[in-house]
């Protein structure tokens, strides 16, 4: 993490009020900036009147003084223009980190700029999920030069940057009404309506509750890679299912009519109760070994 005050201002108390501020906040980029304030030592103060700004960023008073931090639709709604910022936040973007405005009453007071490692399991994961013939999109509120940045280091085939939590959903409406099938992986409340979009929502065990509340599959460890074996487990379970379906079908498709006495006429042969409860018996038995056999599963 990198803090770049403006001048006239000190940059260990951009940090701490920028850090006071993030207190308040489910963001992981938040506790990020939390973690380094703390790692400088940094005594942390309250803030009174946290407002989170669907999107853009928070807004709160701390010790007195009305403190914003976010991006740049934060920073023009304060009102507020950082042309003379831009290169350097740019730079920064490059090279894959997020850049966010630091406003003390009134004033942009300068950026703080957050690198989001990229997990270990992340680029295999991709590189799977391209093998099995799905396309990756990466749709997020980062700076398209951020997005374009990480995206060409994990080969992600598109991005949508600079979106809105709505943008999100109405992307993936997008693609549905192609007629594809979605599914979108998040972890943020940011990202809660596009998980409840998406044909299969799956939310990070990592994330924030509402995100997990609104996804139909939670990832415990949070990372990609529980995609792909998700995946595979759940080919293999409708696999199991047909097979059930198919041995349970031409087990009572000869069994009934055999009980029914459809054998007697020819070779004078009945089954009696006994053995015809058996019978039925082994054919459950035998849809619920089957069943048991995904536990072995290779996923």
């Amino acid at each position: 993490m990198a803090v770049l005050p403006e001048p006239g201002h000190d940059e260990a108390e951009v940090l701490r009020l920028a850090a006071t501020l993030e207190k308040g906040s489910e963001h992981p980029l938040a506790e990020a900036i939390v973690a380094g304030a703390e790692e400088r030592g940094l005594v942390l103060a309250e803030a009174a009147d946290f407002q989170a700004v669907t999107g853009k960023g928070v807004k709160g008073r701390v010790e007195g003084r009305q403190v914003a931090l976010g991006n740049l639709w934060l920073v023009s709604d304060l009102g507020l223009a950082a042309a003379d910022l831009t290169a350097h936040a740019d730079a920064r973007r490059d090279q894959g980190e997020t850049v966010m405005f630091v406003v003390i009453d009134g004033a942009l007071a300068g950026m703080v700029a957050v690198a989001d490692p990229v997990k270990e399991t992340t680029p295999a994961a991709l590189a799977a999920l391209h093998a099995l013939g799905l396309k990756i999109i990466m749709a997020t509120g980062d700076n398209e030069r951020t997005a374009r940045a990480v995206a060409a280091r994990l080969g992600i085939d598109d991005i949508r940057a600079d979106v809105l939590p709505e943008d999100k959903a109405r992307i993936i409406a997008e693609f549905q009404a192609q007629g594809r099938k979605v599914a979108m992986a998040g972890d943020g409340v940011n990202d809660a309506p596009a998980l409840a979009q998406a044909d299969v929502g799956i939310a990070m065990g990592t994330g924030a509750d509402v995100a997990i509340e609104s996804a139909g599959l939670t990832l415990i460890k949070g990372n990609l890679d529980g995609i792909v074996r998700a995946r595979r487990l759940a080919q293999a379970t409708m696999r199991n299912i047909r097979q059930n379906l198919f041995f349970a079908l031409i087990y009572n498709a000869l069994g009934v009519p055999v009980a029914a006495g459809l054998l007697y006429p020819f070779t004078g042969t009945l089954i009696g109760p006994i053995f015809a409860a058996f019978a039925m018996s082994a054919s459950s038995l035998s849809v619920v070994l089957n069943a048991l056999r995904l536990r072995a599963a290779r996923i």
